[in-house]
């Protein structure tokens, strides 16, 4: 191993490394973050997806990834990892910055902040870089570069008073700058908090009550109470295709928030999943009420959903990308009452944790229907034998669980759940689309309840219902 002075460098003869920044924590210690910015050979990245960071924690090609944060209780340090695989990176990237970014505090205020280069594969110290600062926000710890198609480590050390966004920016990264009346800090790669759909301001006297009228349904807005109407009678129909007229059950909505899922959220898709979903509740359930929870390092249960109050749920509950790249991680102000703080919720997979607690909320509040619970998530799933676990344990309780991959993402232990072995009845549905927004509603309903029918069978059969 190799102790570094500034400005030094060394060949890497590792296919892959680890990057690990270490600082000690204290009283009025800041916050840091690791980061890495690919760059070409114009020293530039191609776009915001080269950027990877807490929020977004996984470049597209894989080779570089944010693991996060390790404390060391016992020696009163932080560790904050990213890996590099060199031979998974695209041809264009020619420079891998390494950065890192203080929230609360300047860089003076982080004792011990050193950076270790470490062989993945072997675990064996390359080299260790102790790094000195004063009033920086914003540091580049070093830089892995080509040079004549071999990899090399350059010790950087420079720091930058002028935060985050000053360096991001050097390097092409785009930064949206706050509207003069915001208040919050200029944000990249973060999901706005979808609108609410208005009301006309001047709407028609609305129709009649229908007979099978959802309670609350005659608060919605026009539009959206005929769409949710259609909605109700598909959701209908796909049920009559499997034989399962009449059915109640009780209906829980899971939705990922990872950092993966910003676009999702920002785009609007995943409010429009929720006003899709009400309609199941609203035919499964007649007392149009659904559980909540939203999850990615941690779950988080949001209050109940009803369907007279689906704009402003959708409006005050449906978020994510809150983990913003210069708004830093502490609490939000001016939470409304009963939103969730997102930033406790943090940014990895972790689908396990929100499985335990939906079932543990199941086995506490028994109601004689079954229970459906409808699972959306962008995948990128590694916690494969604690889900499997999880839902093996959950066989023999009232609850099947539908899971809706967004995307061609990793999904792990949900795509083969059909095809495992012992299991007295199957607990789990599965699929996934490419883009969900562009399925027909009847279509999305026929897959979405495509098993759920025949699992109350054999569920009643089995005694479990």
């Amino acid at each position: 191993m190799t102790a570094l002075s500034k400005g030094a460098n060394l060949a890497v003869d590792a296919a892959a490394v680890r990057v690990e920044l270490t600082w000690s924590e204290g009283p009025g210690v800041p916050d840091v973050d690791a980061s890495a910015l690919l760059l070409t050979a114009a020293g530039r990245v191609r776009d915001d997806g080269d950027f990877v960071f807490y929020n977004q924690p996984q470049h597209a090609s894989q080779a570089v990834s944010h693991l996060g944060k390790q404390r060391d209780d016992g020696a009163g340090t932080v560790t904050d990892t990213l890996t590099v695989d060199f031979g998974g990176l695209e041809p264009a990237v020619e420079r891998i910055v390494l950065c890192a970014s203080a929230d609360g505090g300047t860089f003076g205020q982080v004792p011990g902040l050193r950076l270790r280069l470490v062989d993945e594969g072997t675990r064996a110290e390359i080299a260790h870089f102790v790094m000195e600062a004063s009033t920086e926000t914003a540091f580049i710890g070093g830089e892995l570069y080509l040079r004549q198609g071999k990899w090399k480590f350059r010790a950087v050390g420079q720091g930058y008073a002028s935060g985050l966004a000053g360096l991001a920016t050097d390097f092409g990264i785009t930064v949206d700058e706050e509207e003069p009346s915001a208040a919050a800090a200029p944000s990249v790669l973060t999901a706005p908090v979808p609108a609410a759909p208005a009301a006309p301001v001047a709407p028609p006297a609305p129709p009649a009550p229908s007979p099978n009228l959802t309670k609350g349904e005659e608060r919605l807005p026009v539009d959206m109470r005929k769409r949710l109407d259609l909605r109700k009678k598909q959701v209908a129909v796909s049920l009559s295709k499997h034989g399962a007229q009449g059915i109640t059950a009780r209906v829980i909505l899971v939705l990922d928030a990872s950092g993966s899922m910003s676009f999702l959220y920002s785009k609007g898709v995943v409010a429009d999943v929720v006003e899709r979903m009400a309609a199941v509740a609203a035919q499964l359930d007649d007392d149009g009420e659904m559980q909540a929870w939203t999850f990615a390092s941690n779950p988080a249960r949001l209050p109940d959903f009803r369907i007279g109050e689906l704009p402003e749920w959708t409006r005050l509950h449906v978020r994510c990308g809150e983990l913003s790249l210069f708004g830093g991680r502490k609490r939000k102000k001016g939470l409304a009452e009963g939103q969730v703080d997102m930033r406790a919720v943090g940014i990895q997979n972790e689908e396990q944790k929100v499985i335990a607690e939906v079932r543990d909320y199941v086995r506490k509040t028994p109601v004689p229907a079954p229970t459906l619970v409808l699972f959306f998530s962008d995948g990128g799933i590694y916690r494969n034998a604690q889900i499997e676990k999880e839902l093996r344990a959950a066989v023999e309780e009232p609850i099947f669980w539908q899971f809706v991959g967004l995307g061609k993402s990793n999904y792990g232990v949900l795509e083969r759940f059909d095809t495992l072995p012992g299991r007295r009845v199957d607990n789990v549905g599965f699929f996934a689309v490419d883009d969900i927004s562009t399925v027909p509603d009847q279509e999305l309903y026929d897959r979405l309840l495509s098993e759920f029918p025949s699992w109350t069978v054999a569920a009643r059969s089995a005694g479990i219902l």
